[in-house]
């Protein structure tokens, strides 16, 4: 055996069978534990850092399998051997792609179950946890990265885009890169040395969304002390980038179709129109059909938008895209930062590949500058990972509490895994950021500081 002293944790729900075990590697130099189901083998590995867990496959409470489940996504560096007088091909395969290292079969000899530990004790001294993904070939165009098919079709159409100077309407779900999609368009056509001007329909009020896009005359209403310009005129012979435009308001919606219409803008307090030369490109979220429908979108603006339509997949439709964007988001704060790239394991990609993903790249952005921010050495696992991403024990369901509770409890969840920040939060619960404040407010989760990163 080797000199070091290695840790076991044996979990059993046959008596005679823990003891025997416990007593036979304790005869040769290992310091054993034992528990006599999951619930209590998971007490003790979190108060104790173990070398290996032996688990029996068939038990009361929970199977061997969610066992080693709950053990390879909560805690590093754990190997597993598994042991069952129920052999089968399907459980000794269903075993292995859950992470367990070698599978033993009851009845079985002393010197069976020292070679079986001497061999995973042996894989823990060798192993390389490392993911290489210097071969990963990745595909970048325009600052957006991807190599899948998905992607690809993408890269096609922005290309064709770029070609034209007509209206392109971006859709996809929050964070999925609209406006990366925007400014690629802009900056490989003809314009790309003109402005390219963004604009946030949805964060800018009402009241003066018509100013800011179209500008205003000195005098023309109480505090245009001088004249200004709107970002109209600010991309003339350019590009605007109009993102969420449908959050914009009916009246308004008006004003933008006269503007594709006729190719001229009023500044507020003018009566002079003013012909402008610019390429619109804009954003949405939401259904822009369904709010046609319901009469919330204008339909005739509708159709002058949607001459090109970009739709942006969601992160986990192109799951193959998830590797190279850690790999670009860790080069990218580690640079940042001016410290050592960290590394993830396998099965670290393996749960960031299954997750879902509601925030899509930008969840994921957020999620490795996290990562790399609160990392303690340099290689990430599993038990690293947001405890959101990883298996748990599931707990009783407490049917007692208020929905106020359960709410808050979501929003909470929410709030801390964008890192508190607002408009993350807002975009993913499907609220506006005026009711996700009173929410905050009234759930107390303002100031409910617990470690985590503030929002910018």
């Amino acid at each position: 055996m080797d000199d070091k002293k290695y840790k076991i944790l044996i979990v059993d729900d046959v008596k005679d069978s823990l003891e025997l075990i416990s007593r036979n590697l304790e005869q040769v130099g290992f310091i054993t534990y034992t528990a006599s189901s999951p619930s209590t083998g998971a007490e003790i590995l979190k108060k104790n850092r173990m070398d290996l867990v032996i688990t029996d496959l068939r038990m009361p409470d929970m199977d061997g399998i969610s066992f080693t489940r709950y053990i390879k996504e909560n805690f590093k560096n754990i190997e597993i051997i598994m042991i069952t007088g129920y052999p089968s091909i399907e459980s000794a395969v269903e075993a292995v792609k859950t992470g367990v290292s070698e599978f033993l079969s009851k009845p079985f000899t002393d010197e069976e179950l020292f070679a079986t530990v001497e061999k995973v004790l042996f894989k823990i001294k060798m192993k390389n946890l490392l993911l290489n993904e210097k071969g990963a070939q990745s595909r970048v165009f325009q600052g957006i990265i991807g190599k899948s098919e998905k992607m690809q079709t993408i890269f096609e159409l922005i290309k064709k885009a770029s070609r034209s100077l007509a209206t392109v309407l971006i859709t996809g779900e929050s964070g999925t890169g609209k406006e990366l999609v925007a400014r690629a368009i802009h900056y490989t056509s003809p314009r790309a040395g003109q402005s390219f001007v963004p604009v946030n329909c949805g964060g800018i009020p009402e009241e003066l969304l018509e100013s800011e896009l179209f500008g205003y005359i000195k005098g023309s209403f109480t505090g245009a002390n001088e004249t200004r310009a709107g970002f109209f005129q600010t991309a003339d012979g350019g590009t605007i980038f109009l993102d969420e435009i449908g959050d914009m308001s009916i009246s308004m919606q008006v004003k933008l179709l006269r503007v594709l219409q006729e190719k001229e803008i009023f500044m507020i307090g003018s009566r002079k129109p003013q012909k402008i030369d610019v390429r619109i490109i804009c954003a949405t979220n939401k259904d822009l059909e369904k709010m046609v429908k319901s009469g919330n979108f204008r339909e005739d603006l509708y159709f002058r938008l949607n001459v090109i339509n970009i739709i942006l997949p969601p992160l986990r439709k192109k799951k193959e895209d998830i590797p190279i964007l850690i790999d670009h988001f860790l080069t990218k704060y580690s640079k940042e930062s001016k410290i050592q790239k960290p590394q993830f394991t396998e099965n670290a990609i393996k749960a960031l590949t299954e997750y879902m993903w509601p925030g899509n790249v930008r969840e994921l952005e957020n999620v490795i500058q996290r990562l790399l921010v609160m990392k303690e050495d340099s290689i990430i696992d599993i038990p690293d990972l947001p405890s959101f991403m990883r298996y748990n024990i599931p707990s009783q369901q407490n049917l007692s509490r208020k929905l106020f509770e359960v709410e808050c409890e979501y929003i909470r969840g929410v709030y801390q895994s964008q890192a508190k920040n607002k408009t993350k939060t807002s975009e993913i619960l499907g609220i506006d950021r005026k009711t996700l404040r009173e929410k905050l407010k009234k759930c107390a989760i303002e100031n409910d500081d617990e470690g985590n990163l503030p929002s910018e």
